[in-house]
């Protein structure tokens, strides 16, 4: 194999991740399936635990890539960018279905849940007690992710560390209070539109927290191990790039469904 090109692109290995990882996946969504009808986690678990080892194993041959086999070009940088920017872009709209939905069936209540909203019946959340503290919560760690990020670009090896570690003990503290949330709700997913447009709203956001604050600490530990610098740290860029999108998603939702919709 030549480790020289006439180009500044990269044409990657072959890899065995993308087809372990469709196994897993695979594995995963038929042991959910087997989980919900017949209560047997087996499959379940062996899905998890092929798709963890999936991606530390591709995501470990990235970091490779860009950082000790220099693969990462400038041209190839702004190929990760733009495909960064557009699945945000398609977030985004995924999002939009779900506000779509909640302002579809708030603004005209049919006759089937009483042409009031919220329904008769729901007992909503207060909007001032929880949700208000996830609100400070996600809009203190992106605070916190923009001073990491600053810091990274300084040079400032102690603060980009700090900054990141409280990003990511944010996430995790969001998680846990939605949890206790979800745990105490006096509605579910079964309650009328409002139930169903609540809880894919809120649950869906709160996977892409989980999601956002693994993606964070991943770059946490790319940055202890040296793998950032000024110049070259598309990774955690990204990773900031969706920690503010979370932020503004829950933003809209807070207003929305639990304000306005309250």
């Amino acid at each position: 194999m030549t480790t020289h090109h006439n180009h500044p692109y990269h044409l990657v290995d072959y890899s065995p991740w993308p087809l372990t990882g469709a196994i897993g996946v695979l594995t995963l969504v038929t042991g959910m399936v087997k989980w919900f009808h017949n209560f047997n986690m087996n499959l379940l678990i062996l899905g998890y635990i092929i798709t963890i080892l999936t991606m530390y194993q591709w995501w470990r041959d990235i970091c490779r890539e860009g950082t000790l086999q220099g693969k990462h070009t400038i041209l190839v940088s702004k190929g990760l960018r733009w495909g960064m920017i557009l699945f945000i872009i398609s977030e985004i709209f995924f999002f939009i279905s779900f506000f779509w939905a909640f302002f579809h069936s708030s603004l005209s209540p049919n006759i089937e849940i009483g042409m009031m909203w919220p329904p008769m019946s729901i007992v909503p959340f207060n909007p001032f007690q929880i949700p208000l503290l996830n609100t400070i919560i996600l809009i203190t760690s992106g605070i916190t992710v923009t001073w990491a990020h600053h810091a990274l670009m300084e040079n400032n090896f102690t603060q980009t560390t700090q900054g990141l570690f409280i990003t990511v003990m944010l996430g995790i503290y969001f998680t846990i209070l939605q949890a206790y949330e979800y745990i105490e709700a006096p509605f579910t997913i079964a309650d009328s539109i409002y139930g169903s447009t609540f809880f894919m709203a809120t649950g869906f956001h709160g996977l892409h927290v989980m999601i956002g604050t693994i993606f964070l600490l991943i770059c946490l530990m790319r940055h202890m191990n040296n793998h950032f610098s000024k110049n070259h740290h598309f990774g955690f860029e990204a990773a900031a790039w969706y920690w503010h999108f979370v932020d503004v998603v829950w933003l809209f939702l807070y207003i929305s469904i639990y304000w306005w919709g309250n």
